[in-house]
């Protein structure tokens, strides 16, 4: 239709979550139509990005110096908030409640996928247990097999420490209704109520 370029980079955009061929070919024609404004800005971000960005050596969240600014911050609380990815650190910074650290695993355990503990980042969370002093320890896994398989063998290796460890609370979410609710997401808030 437009050349290898133009087919390779609809098949790029394709590849991002939520956005399939018809949608990467719009946004595509989008750039394309808006070079100056649209395309060329764009592109100068992604290289910029891909040239700054790294994983925090500490944490594993994404940011432009290492250790991240998360990390480097000493008006953060001594706790640390697990999460499974980036994306899970940076919607709890959004809501702007917890004001601790945090250490992203990288992953959950998974026997389907093949994911062991030694494919997440758990052993640089047990180091940082024993290099500081912790008040405690946040699971916020997804409430998921996986992530309740990995909570659980969390808390197991986490007893040594001494410290609380805490998960999120599961159940009703906000304007919803009962009926509508799964049996497992039910029982979950009633023995979870407060």
């Amino acid at each position: 239709m437009g050349g290898p370029e133009l087919e390779t980079l609809i098949a790029q955009f394709a590849r991002l979550p939520g956005l399939g061929p018809r949608s990467a070919r719009r946004i595509v024609l989008k750039l394309l139509c808006e070079r100056e404004t649209k395309l060329l800005p764009l592109a100068e971000a992604l290289s910029r990005a891909a040239a700054a960005v790294r994983s925090c050596s500490v944490c594993g969240n994404l940011d432009t110096q290492d250790p991240c600014a998360i990390c480097t911050d000493t008006a953060r609380e001594r706790r640390i908030c697990v999460v499974e990815s980036v994306a899970d650190l940076w919607a709890l910074e959004r809501a702007r409640i917890y004001h601790g650290l945090y250490h992203v695993l990288g992953g959950t355990l998974s026997a389907i996928v093949g994911r062991g503990p030694d494919d997440l980042a758990i052993s640089p969370l047990l180091a940082r247990l024993e290099h500081g002093r912790w008040d405690e320890i946040i699971l916020a896994l997804p409430a998921t097999v996986d992530g309740a398989a990995t909570a659980h063998y969390l808390m197991e290796r986490l007893k040594p420490f001494g410290v609380a460890v805490s998960r999120l609370a599961q159940g009703v979410p906000m304007g919803g209704a009962l009926e509508v609710l799964d049996e497992g997401t039910l029982a979950t808030a009633l023995r979870a109520r407060s």
